[in-house]
């Protein structure tokens, strides 16, 4: 397969514009819903009680929302967590209640319903500042993570490989953000977690292209900019695929296999990739056309041709 991939160059960016309308379609998309529904931000962000609870059977979520909205608690969050027998129940916080209250008030109502009796198994409290406080330090850490990638790539290229690396963590940021706002998934600690490594990923693949397109910029006498890129982009694409597949490979089984505790993580995650995987070809790449980066733009100077001669 890499054999094949290295034998011709491929059009990728001929179809720049086809993918550059996609992905403005899918910012837009991603944009409007973040706006108009915003995220289903977990416990961790809003603050709150969870508790978990299990069954000696097999449990209908329906009749245990049923159950708990009897008993006063209309806003709990119930869903299966691992099987059909353990139940998680998150419920807004209540400053006239301690979490063994609330927790001693939500098992009686199971108990009051159930026709076998649950088992507490874990409660944990978040308190709204804390959910608030967690917020604003993800939000912080987006940023400062593309402000340094800012910095380091116009240091190590220039600062038009720098603009065109931030449009597409930009672009791989707003979409998966998107896509969790869309689905109603569920945004945690984790979720964040997994944004941040996919911002690792996505900038790990675009410099990969990046340097490639520099090497060939400096080596190869003639061809347009676009046929450069082609190029270079072909060149690593078979390792860009294999990486990625193997990835998607793990990731996938800890979704599936990995329990209720990760999925959301590995979800992100392979979104993510996939994302990635593309913006780093169709964003990153097409970019350097649109600011117009040229073979003059990236030679080195006579000084430093004549030093590594000599060496």
């Amino acid at each position: 397969m890499a054999q094949l991939v290295s034998q011709r160059s491929i059009d990728f960016m001929g179809k720049r514009q086809l993918a550059l309308v996609l992905s403005a379609i899918l910012a837009v998309m991603s944009l409007g819903s973040l706006i108009v529904q915003g995220l289903s931000l977990g416990l961790d962000f809003t603050g709150g009680t969870l508790v978990e609870v299990g069954y000696p059977a097999s449990v209908d979520l329906a009749e245990v929302r049923n159950q708990l909205a009897e008993a006063g608690y209309e806003d709990a969050a119930v869903q299966h967590f691992g099987t059909t027998q353990d139940i998680l129940i998150r419920v807004p916080p209540d400053p006239d209640l301690s979490s063994a209250a609330l927790s001693d008030n939500i098992l009686q109502a199971l108990s009051a319903g159930a026709g076998a009796e649950p088992e507490l198994r874990r409660v944990e409290f978040v308190g709204p500042q804390v959910g608030k406080e967690l917020t604003e330090k993800g939000g912080l850490a987006l940023l400062f993570a593309l402000f340094g990638i800012l910095i380091y790539i116009a240091w190590r290229f220039e600062y038009r490989f720098a603009l065109g690396a931030i449009a597409a963590l930009v672009h791989d940021v707003i979409i998966t953000l998107g896509f969790f706002s869309l689905t109603r998934l569920e945004f945690d600690l984790t979720v964040l977690a997994a944004l941040l490594a996919v911002i690792g990923y996505s900038l790990n693949d675009t410099i990969v292209v990046y340097d490639r397109i520099r090497e060939n910029f400096r080596r190869l006498r003639r061809g347009e900019p676009a046929e450069i890129i082609n190029t270079s982009i072909t060149q690593t694409l078979s390792r860009t695929l294999l990486t990625s597949g193997t990835t998607l490979l793990v990731l996938i089984s800890l979704a599936v296999l990995g329990g209720e505790i990760i999925r959301n993580f590995a979800i992100a995650l392979i979104f993510g990739v996939v994302v990635g995987t593309y913006s780093s070809i169709y964003v990153a790449s097409a970019f350097l056309l649109l600011f117009k980066v040229k073979r003059e733009d990236l030679l080195l100077p006579e000084k430093e041709v004549a030093d590594a001669e000599r060496l």
